[in-house]
């Protein structure tokens, strides 16, 4: 009789849709499919009656390579999706709320990174120029609301690097009929009623209303919030995060732009509140605005008000008709993520607050994990699960140590909620470590050992010198040719930026050149860093 264990992985059930179930699904169809030598079924169950939580959504730069690998045409994206382009995020009233407290985290990464160094001699200059803008053109790109790239870059080429601002319920839609029309996944809209496997065995089939029992070899929950299959079948806990990041509600709005031809912003704005930030995202077609904050420091009417007075400063709509959208979530992330034959992606592994745009990166990183190491035997599958956990409980610790660097730099005093996120207490130690280094050294890849950081040390340089953070390193014997070599670097900047000034298009212009066929030909790569 065969041995169990060593039967091949020949059935993948997922359970829930939206961005995590149906960016896993087609990752995995397209690398294995089904009709090939080795091919793999994927099944997608999905109740009817749940809907997409996202409200529009940002993206890393990953997206692009994410779309390519599932066979969707960029074009098509961004029209199904009324997508645009993403350069990075404006921070404004992070450090001090004052009028004139902005700063840039951008895509692209410092001219000459990682070997040059910059911060040392930028510093000198600080009062003049933003670390942001010394160092990279993106900021100046996105604040003159121009595109990433010119009307014949290539599909998912660039000049300057970009994610993607996307309709969250659209990005679904499109990635069902993809995945179902293209990739031949099995796709049932159907209520699961029961699991069928005791909570110290493996999954061996999922009990639906309409469909009967289906079997499979690896099940990955994707049911959000609810998770079905981890969280209430295999009891694993969430590990609480609202010790370190406090957030845990969210309004959100959908806001029509005041004519059909205004400006598309580059950027994610993430505008700092007495009790959290409010995000203002534009799509092709409209605006998602939003704002995240503490139930601890603000009550739900405090934060209406504060969301009302955003819309009636920065939009046209008439702020006192809007009803936004009301949502609630738990931070933090699961104990463990693979346990047995079953691995969770997306809000069933766990959620932190948008700061960032991490959710759909996670989801991405988790889905190319379990695609690109996907076990080939159950007997394998306990192995994979252990790297997957180690994996990603990195990944979530990092992403909250970088989140988290956002908060305690704030010199804000206006409210116990900055103050709050001050204590060390809420601090993780690592942090704090971190900090104390960089008073003295700038933050480089030896601080962030592993090959794929979710953030590297650029991010972090872009966060603590954009919010004024001092860094005095003891000066080497080579600093004269490192001043020499980070002048040189300023300067090529200033001309990499006027010549992008020059050249881009907007986004909006972009957007309808790329409602026509796709872009071909030659670009503006030559001789532009194109970030990472």
């Amino acid at each position: 009789m065969d041995n169990p264990d060593n039967q091949g992985i020949r059935h993948i059930v997922i359970v829930g849709g939206g961005s995590a179930g149906w960016i896993t699904a087609g990752l995995l169809a397209s690398s294995y499919p089904a009709q090939a030598d080795g091919g793999i079924r994927v099944t997608l169950v999905e109740s009817p009656e749940v809907s997409t939580i996202g409200v529009g959504e940002g993206t890393w730069p990953t997206m692009r390579a994410t779309l390519r690998r599932i066979g969707l045409s960029e074009t098509e994206f961004l029209q199904a999706c009324s997508a645009s382009p993403k350069q990075g995020t404006r921070f404004r009233g992070w450090v001090t709320g004052s009028d004139d407290d902005v700063y840039y985290h951008p895509f692209s990464v410092p001219a000459g990174y990682p070997g040059a160094a910059l911060v040392p001699f930028w510093q000198e200059h600080r009062e003049r120029v933003s670390f942001a803008n010394a160092v990279t053109a993106q900021g100046r790109v996105c604040d003159a609301g121009l595109a990433p790239k010119e009307m014949s870059t290539p599909e998912y080429a660039h000049v300057v690097n970009y994610g993607y601002h996307l309709d969250a319920g659209k990005f679904a839609d499109l990635l069902k009929a993809h995945c179902i029309d293209k990739l031949k996944v099995r796709h049932l809209l159907d209520h699961v009623t029961g699991i069928l496997g005791a909570p110290d065995e493996d999954i061996r089939a999922l009990a639906t209303a309409g469909s009967g029992e289906i079997e499979g070899d690896l099940f990955i929950d994707c049911t959000g919030q609810a998770a079905l299959l981890l969280g209430r079948h295999y009891g694993v806990d969430t590990i609480d995060q609202d010790h370190i990041l406090f957030n845990d509600r969210a309004l959100a709005v959908q806001v029509p732009y005041a004519h059909t031809l205004s400006p598309v912003e580059s950027q994610t704005n993430s505008t700092a509140q007495d009790a959290g930030w409010v995000w203002d995202i534009g799509l092709s077609s409209r605006r998602g605005i939003g704002y995240v904050y503490s139930s601890r420091h603000s009550s739900d009417e405090q934060a209406l008000e504060v969301l009302r007075r955003y819309l009636g400063k920065y939009t046209a709509v008439d702020a006192q008709a809007m009803e936004p959208r009301r949502i609630g979530f738990r931070p933090g992330y699961r104990e463990r993520f693979w346990h047995r034959n079953c691995v969770a992606v997306g809000m069933s592994a766990g959620f932190i607050e948008p700061l960032e745009a991490s959710a759909l990166v996670m989801i991405e990183l988790a889905a190319g994990m379990i695609t690109d190491e996907l076990p080939a035997t159950r007997s394998a599958m306990d192995i994979h699960a252990r790297r997957f956990n180690e994996k990603f409980r990195y990944r979530w610790e990092r992403i909250i140590d970088f989140l988290k660097l956002h908060y305690v730099l704030s010199r804000r005093d206006d409210s116990d909620y900055w103050i709050d996120n001050r204590h060390g207490d809420s601090i993780p130690e690592r942090l704090q470590g971190l900090i104390e280094l960089w008073r003295h050294q700038v933050p480089g890849p030896r601080d962030f050992p592993q090959i794929d950081e979710i953030f590297s040390a650029a991010s972090y340089q872009y966060v603590l010198y954009g919010m004024g953070f001092e860094t005095r390193p003891r000066m080497r014997a080579q600093a004269e040719a490192e001043r020499v070599q980070a002048h040189a670097l300023f300067k090529d900047v200033e001309r990499l930026s006027r010549r992008l000034l020059a050249r881009l298009p907007d986004n909006r212009s972009l957007l309808a050149g790329m409602a026509g066929p796709p872009g071909a030909g030659a670009s503006l790569r030559a001789a532009v860093p194109t970030g990472s």
